[in-house]
């Protein structure tokens, strides 16, 4: 059983923070509202039980750079890190081996929280 399944991450401009992901990751996200909120769904989990979640705005939802990690698994930390850079990221912490786990890194989102990414260290 995971006892994670479901992350909202807030943001303050949806627009610009879907940019941000979208290019960061490499991904497409599905914007909609749920419960009157604007949100952008992730992908769904894969066959390796991961959670999945959204990008959330909404009076309840306030970026900090104190909060809660999320860490994305991606296929090479440093190439990561240097989009979410490019973007405008600050690096919080750098790429660094962890061991047989990979490597992982964070850095500041377009919306002032902090993101985690791990995997291999660079393809």
């Amino acid at each position: 059983m995971a006892l994670v399944n479901w992350y909202e991450i807030p943001v303050v401009d949806m627009e610009r923070a879907v940019a941000f992901y979208e290019h960061v990751f490499q991904i497409e996200l599905e914007r909609t509202e749920i419960d009157g909120h604007p949100m952008a769904l992730f992908p769904e989990a894969n066959e390796l039980g991961g959670a999945s979640g959204a990008l959330a705005a909404g009076d309840s939802y306030r970026p900090s750079i104190d909060g809660t990690r999320v860490y994305f698994r991606v296929d090479d930390v440093a190439a990561t890190l240097a989009r979410a850079v490019g973007r405008g990221a600050e690096v919080l912490y750098p790429v660094t081996d962890v061991g047989e786990q990979g490597a992982v890194a964070e850095f500041s989102d377009s919306e002032g929280n902090r993101i985690a990414c791990a995997g291999p260290a660079s393809c």
